[in-house]
């Protein structure tokens, strides 16, 4: 098995464990023996489980660059990147609810996932384009973190196959930080998402 079909089967694991009978007792060897693979193996490759999230923030982030557009506005590229990682989560919805409801509860966890969609939405920003450095890049990364969470929500309420209302949220939320944007600075240049 190659590293990342190993990675793929070891999260899809816990996340279905995380479905069936929530994060609080998850770990990567309960995850290890769902998905049939080798405990050395798992604990070389993860050895937390916020190693594993951090694996499966950088997959997501995979598939999204891995289809990144090189045409269109700004928004349209975030638009289209951000929807590819959300259809990437798909397979793991059930997984991703009960992570959410459960993050409060474990502040290092938490912690964990703030960071790790902080390090996505820095990647997301300059694939469409957009710079994140310096004052203005940190409004933009800020001002998407807001943009995605929202959609997150819109998704773990989302029980269609094609995500029609979680693209309407997208879309929504890509209008409010345009709006917002153009709000807070008066010189069109320094708009978060309008090229």
């Amino acid at each position: 098995m190659t590293t990342p079909e190993f990675d793929d089967a070891l999260i899809a694991a816990a996340f279905r464990l995380g479905a069936s009978t929530g994060w609080r007792s998850m770990s990567v060897a309960a995850a290890a023996r769902a998905a049939s693979v080798p405990l050395d193996q798992a604990r070389t490759r993860f050895p937390s489980l916020r190693f594993l999230l951090r694996r499966f923030g950088a997959r997501l982030d995979e598939a999204a660059l891995a289809t990144a557009p090189a045409e269109g506005t700004v928004r349209d590229r975030l638009f289209d990147l951000l929807m590819s990682r959300l259809d990437a989560m798909k397979p793991h919805r059930d997984g991703i609810r009960a992570l959410a409801r459960y993050a409060p509860l474990d502040p290092a966890l938490a912690l964990e996932l703030a960071c790790g969609t902080r390090r996505s939405m820095t990647w997301m920003l300059e694939a469409a384009g957009e710079s994140s450095t310096g004052l203005r890049g940190e409004l933009r990364v800020h001002g998407l973190i807001a943009v995605w969470l929202w959609s997150v929500r819109a998704f773990e309420r989302d029980e269609t196959e094609d995500l029609a209302p979680t693209m309407v949220a997208l879309d929504a939320a890509l209008d409010w930080a345009d709006s917002m944007a153009g709000r807070l600075v008066s010189d069109q240049s320094l708009t978060a998402f309008k090229e």
